[in-house]
């Protein structure tokens, strides 16, 4: 029989005010490494935007040359072949590089900070779980940051060139260049970036979702069909309107449904298991 935890006992139960203060202080030590991580990124101001966030704007950015040679296997014109990119990128306001710098250097904190801030989420909920589940922490941990930073990669090296290549080059017509201010392709690479990380942590969300008992594998077989439009529609808003680019972000994510699909399968029978006893 598994030992109960002090916080457990029927003497030590905490009243809701403890409990919001206890996750107050959870939210400021995230907080914390969120603000640490980002002021490191903030000096490392010319390999955060020189080498990181404006490689893409170069046409030879490691992921067009390989985009260029699947391009050209298939016999499909990306236009990832060609090393010049038609725009330029400017600051039209005063506190523009400046604020740029500070929201983008958070914006790497929370990247950086990130298995810390699960770190502080898996304490705030351990002491509600049996000791044998609290034994998973470090695999939770690892688990939850390696597919956030999978993600993270996916939409820096595939979402943010082939959005950047898409609309980088579009034209309405030859006397309009394109002259994209500063904080609107910070934007795009953040939100490719972010979105994508968050995505791939579907197989997080299902886990407790089946946990919970709000989902169950057999819902998730049944509706496979409904979320690959689901999936197609996510894919068309977070990438180019293009077809090719659609199936690239599309293929990794409906991976990742299956993935879920098998982790469902494995969480219903041992919380089934669970039951009988």
């Amino acid at each position: 029989m598994d030992k109960i935890a002090p916080q457990e006992e029927p003497g030590n139960e905490m009243s809701f005010l403890d409990h919001l203060e206890e996750l107050r202080w959870h939210l400021i030590r995230a907080v914390l490494a969120v603000v640490i991580a980002g002021g490191i990124a903030f000096i490392l101001k010319s390999f955060i935007f020189d080498v990181l966030l404006f490689g893409p704007a170069n046409g030879d950015f490691f992921s067009y040359k390989v985009l260029c040679r699947l391009s050209g296997y298939f016999g499909i014109d990306g236009g990832f072949c060609d090393p010049e990119m038609p725009f330029r990128i400017q600051s039209r306001t005063m506190g523009g590089q400046f604020s740029a710098h500070v929201w983008t250097s958070i914006t790497a904190g929370f990247i950086i900070a990130f298995p810390y801030i699960i770190y502080e989420f898996w304490k705030f909920v351990a002491p509600a779980m049996h000791s044998n589940e609290r034994r998973h922490a470090k695999g939770f941990i690892f688990v939850t940051s390696f597919l956030f930073f999978l993600g993270v990669l996916f939409g820096y090296y595939v979402v943010t060139p082939l959005s950047i290549n898409f609309l980088g080059k579009y034209q309405v017509s030859d006397t309009v260049f394109n002259d994209f201010d500063l904080s609107s392709y910070i934007s795009l690479v953040r939100a490719s970036v972010l979105a994508s990380g968050l995505i791939f942590e579907l197989p997080i969300v299902i886990y407790f979702l089946t946990k919970v008992g709000v989902v169950t594998p057999d819902f998730l077989r049944k509706y496979r069909k409904y979320a690959l439009v689901i999936v197609l529609i996510l894919s068309a808003i977070i990438t180019p309107p293009d077809i090719v680019s659609q199936i690239i972000v599309a293929i990794p994510v409906l991976i990742l449904y299956e993935v879920s699909i098998i982790i469902s399968r494995i969480m219903y029978k041992k919380e089934e298991e669970k039951l009988k006893k």
